[in-house]
């Protein structure tokens, strides 16, 4: 027994001194810039008076837990990273068009999507850009989470002057670091949710340009032309704080067009009051995609998706937040097919699937888009 406490006390000195080691390192890679930074100063002192805001974060509408109940992030973990899930990611080259952004004439009101969440809009002249990610990941870890070959066939270098940059939240798949940095003198205002402004000030950007909002919120951007924000279901962060950061959706309302950008949320009650409260959309845009039973109050199901766009009376319905990247094990196809069928079933409304780069022309509800993902492999 003497023998074995001095073995033993080694034993936990070498096993203390990794734990060091390790724990430094984390920090100090938390320190890296793609990280941001939290809200403090004036900025939290804003935060702190929004209803939304409490016990130190920002809360839903209604109770959402981060897990389902029954899962614990360990087990979603290790599935994730260990188990074999067929066809999470395409074994072809993601179609795609290489449309000349500089060249389509102001007066044209079209979307242009680039795969996942991110995508460009030009309604009345003016010119948005949403949750951009081209960076080729949607991590802060080096080759992880890398984006399905052919969807990367747009560089900063391809747009032209950007009148409002759109970002839902602070999550890395919809707002990356690198691509905000190249994008800052192309960029002539930023609207997020409020605490979000301090990544972009972190990162550069003049405060001047930063415009922070609560929900039910508006900004008037035009002659006949207001962008709202609106409530989602959520949540936030880029470090080991959670939800300090609001996310949120927008509406575009003109005069002749009233569209919806979703951004990330779980189905409930706000879809319905959305569509109460702006007589329905022209157009909706919805995260069909990265759903798991694990986290099922975060994000939708396609047929969730579907009753989301019945509840705000939309005429027409986009399907986002898939066909880039890998963040949950269905199929890589999956929720566009499953929306497609799901929607001929039951819905009957118009699915907007475009390719990569492809233009969707916002008056035509008419226009025709192929499956494009059928016969890939």
């Amino acid at each position: 027994m003497a023998k074995f406490i001095p073995v033993f006390r080694r034993f936990m000195l070498i096993s203390f001194t990794i734990l060091v080691i390790f724990a430094t390192a984390a920090l100090l890679f938390l320190q890296q810039p793609q990280f941001g930074k939290a809200p403090q100063g004036e900025r939290l002192e804003r935060i702190k008076q929004s209803p939304n805001y409490k016990e130190g974060s920002f809360k839903n509408l209604y109770h959402t837990p981060f897990l389902s109940e029954g899962y614990s992030m360990t087990k979603i973990t290790l599935e994730f990273i260990f188990k074999n899930f067929p066809r999470t990611s395409p074994m072809d080259t993601v179609p795609g068009i290489k449309t000349d952004l500089k060249a389509v004439p102001k007066d044209e009101n079209i979307l242009i999507w680039f795969g996942h969440s991110s995508y460009f809009i030009q309604l009345n002249g003016i010119r948005f850009l949403v949750d951009p990610v081209f960076s080729g990941r949607a991590s802060p870890v080096p080759y992880s989470t890398q984006s399905f070959a052919g969807t990367d066939i747009y560089t900063v270098e391809d747009f032209p002057e950007i009148d409002y940059l759109l970002i839902s939240h602070d999550h890395y798949d919809h707002l990356d670091y690198s691509t905000i940095l190249k994008l800052e003198p192309k960029i002539h205002q930023v609207v997020c949710g409020l605490g979000v402004g301090e990544h972009f000030e972190y990162w550069g950007y003049d405060p001047a340009k930063i415009v922070e909002k609560d929900w039910d919120e508006r900004l008037k951007i035009g002659e006949n032309f207001t962008l709202h924000t609106a409530t989602s279901r959520h949540f936030s962060g880029r470090s080991l704080k959670r939800s300090n950061t609001l996310w949120m959706s927008f509406v575009l309302q003109s005069k002749d067009y009233t569209l919806y950008v979703g951004g990330d949320s779980g189905y409930d009650t706000h879809f319905k009051e959305l569509g109460k409260k702006f007589s329905g959309f022209d157009l909706a845009i919805l995260d069909n995609g990265q759903y798991n039973e694990g986290w099922k109050e975060l994000h939708m199901f396609s047929h969730e998706v579907l009753q989301a766009g019945n509840d705000l009376n939309a005429k027409r319905i986009m399907p986002v937040h898939s066909g880039k990247f890998k963040l949950a094990n269905h199929p890589w196809d999956e929720p566009l097919e499953t929306i497609v069928a799901l929607n001929e079933e039951n819905f009957h409304c118009p699915i907007v699937t475009p390719r990569i780069g492809e233009v969707v022309i916002l008056n035509d509800s008419t226009q025709i888009l192929s499956r494009w993902w059928r016969g890939m492999k």
